[in-house]
């Protein structure tokens, strides 16, 4: 199995941090982000690594990594930085990692036993680190709800409570070439305009209500974290 790391995006809300560097060359406890994803997918037994670069790509290079290059990094969103790596999304199964987050290779070898054709992490016990990050949870929550089959019912809406959330997603996936298919089948109904600016997560509610693809959520309870922030370096220091 290949893992995918998404890497184009400058971070533009971790201000002056990302001026010089990738988001992912910003370190915690003593490491990049991009070395904790690495030294992941590699402790779960991965050894063929692609990362999809854009802002500052010259930074990212003799990492050992296959590059796929997104020129449009400044002007479309994740997932069309993803299609950047279609070859190798078309051929097997993938994990496909933001750049901005950590997480231990538990995380990666239960993606990786999952059969499902469309697979993401979720954190079941996510209320005590988003409110520890925002005070408030729901400032920066998603909906996450899962059917009786643990697959995904809803993801990506502005809940109105907590009971809306089941699981914080993670920004860790795995695709098959059947899951990719479908994404690629939802994106050709879509004009140019709408391709650069969907999000992930709006993308794999389309899966979900297309109904073509079951999306199975795959819990996580080690630790993990995503970095959108200075004061989110500060909290995952201090906290173990």
């Amino acid at each position: 199995m290949k893992a995918i790391i998404l890497a184009a995006g400058r971070g533009s809300r971790m201000k002056s941090l990302t001026d010089e560097r990738p988001k992912c060359m910003v370190e915690l406890r003593g490491k990049t982000l991009l070395e904790w994803q690495l030294e992941a997918l590699r402790g779960a037994g991965i050894s063929e690594i692609a990362i999809v670069t854009g802002y500052k790509r010259e930074l990212l290079a003799n990492q050992g990594l296959v590059e796929f290059h997104n020129p449009r990094w400044a002007d479309t969103n994740m997932v069309s930085s993803l299609a950047c790596a279609e070859a190798w999304l078309e051929q097997e199964p993938c994990i496909v990692s933001y750049s901005d987050i950590f997480y231990s290779p538990i995380a990666v070898q239960s993606l990786m036993t999952c059969k499902a054709s469309l697979a993401v992490t979720y954190d079941p016990n996510w209320l005590a680190l988003w409110t520890e990050r925002f005070g408030d949870p729901l400032l920066d929550a998603e909906t996450f709800r899962l059917t009786d089959a643990g697959t995904l019912a809803e993801i990506g809406n502005k809940p109105t409570s907590v009971d809306d959330i089941q699981g914080q997603y993670m920004g860790l996936l795995r695709f098959t070439p059947e899951g990719w298919a479908d994404v690629v089948r939802l994106r050709s109904a879509l004009t140019p305009e709408q391709c650069d600016k969907v999000h992930m997560t709006h993308t794999l509610q389309q899966v979900i209500e297309a109904g073509r693809v079951a999306i199975q959520g795959v819990a996580y309870t080690g630790e993990w974290g995503e970095v959108d922030s200075a004061e989110d370096l500060f909290v995952y220091q201090y906290s173990k």
